[in-house]
């Protein structure tokens, strides 16, 4: 399965996911071979369905895949998901299966990115988050990820891991249970109520062609053993959301708070810092939000 021997090969986790469609398409464009692992059909050049909590069968996929550089993307990210063993199933034991398998391989890939989340922040009592911040996590998926972090760095001696903490982010072909994706639907079919949570919330919005760009460079960079954010290190409302929105799809939908949508836990505001991610890639996410719900709003069907 390893192709010509002068092109690199990529494992991409999670390959059929949101994110995983755009960093196969960002990596092939990069001149690599990308081997996907992805519970659906995928724009891989090669594409292996397996379970992750499945150790035997991931040993297998690692095997074929012989891969120079590994992006672990899979995960259940949806917060909201209603199976909390299925967290820690997959965000923990999923790993461990994964760097267990990797661990064998002769040689080692050059490189391994993980993908944890922002989320692991919690409400810190500070403005801007940088990776020194100690994690309060306050939802089953952050606590996961937190865990899936502190196991991964046990193996930091033994694989040349990278792991990233990446804030909010929206693109084109994202689900619609995520907020971004749901109020662009809503615009684009011309609905005129859209029931919401707390609009005073913010986050640090990215757009995913700049995320997979970075975890691009960060494979390629000289980084490891490190965490670091991955951010633009701007914070916008949902009502700013709202606002711009309005401006692309010329009217305005009317907004009724669903108390069902305002989590007793939320997290007020993330805003990340990049200045670690600039010094390792010399680059951070930096498409405006408006560029990307306008890409969004023309992508929708």
């Amino acid at each position: 399965m390893n192709g010509s021997p002068n092109v690199m090969t990529v494992l991409v986790t999670g390959a059929s996911g949101f994110t995983g469609r755009h960093l196969i398409a960002a990596l092939k464009e990069r001149g690599y071979r990308v081997v996907g692992i992805g519970n659906a059909p995928a724009p891989a050049d090669v594409t292996i369905s397996c379970d992750l909590t499945d150790a035997a069968a991931v040993r297998e996929a690692v095997a074929a895949a012989k891969a120079d550089y590994v992006v672990h993307l899979a995960a259940l990210s949806f917060v909201g998901h209603g199976d909390t063993e299925g967290f820690y199933r997959v965000n923990v034991l999923g790993t461990l299966n994964l760097l267990e398998a990797l661990g064998t391989q002769h040689p080692a890939p050059q490189k391994v990115l993980i993908a944890s989340s922002a989320n692991v922040y919690g409400t810190p009592a500070v403005e801007v988050i940088d990776e020194s911040v100690c994690p309060t996590p306050v939802n089953h998926y952050a606590c996961s990820k937190l865990a899936m972090e502190h196991m991964v760095r046990t193996w930091f001696g033994r694989l040349p891991i990278i792991i990233t903490r990446p804030f909010n982010y929206t693109g084109p072909g994202q689900d619609e249970r995520f907020l971004i994706p749901k109020i662009v639907g809503h615009f684009k079919r011309g609905e005129r109520v859209i029931e919401l949570g707390n609009l005073e919330v913010s986050r640090d919005f990215s757009d995913v062609a700049d995320v997979v760009a970075a975890y691009a460079a960060l494979l390629e960079s000289e980084a490891t053993a490190i965490t670091v954010n991955v951010c633009s290190g701007h914070a916008t409302s949902l009502r700013e959301v709202m606002a711009m929105m309005g401006k692309i799809a010329g009217y305005e939908i009317e907004v009724r708070v669903n108390p069902a949508f305002v989590r007793a836990n939320e997290i007020p505001t993330l805003r990340g810092d990049n200045r670690l991610l600039r010094t390792l890639i010399h680059c951070a996410p930096q498409t405006p939000l408006n560029t990307t719900l306008a890409k969004m709003y023309e992508a929708a069907a």
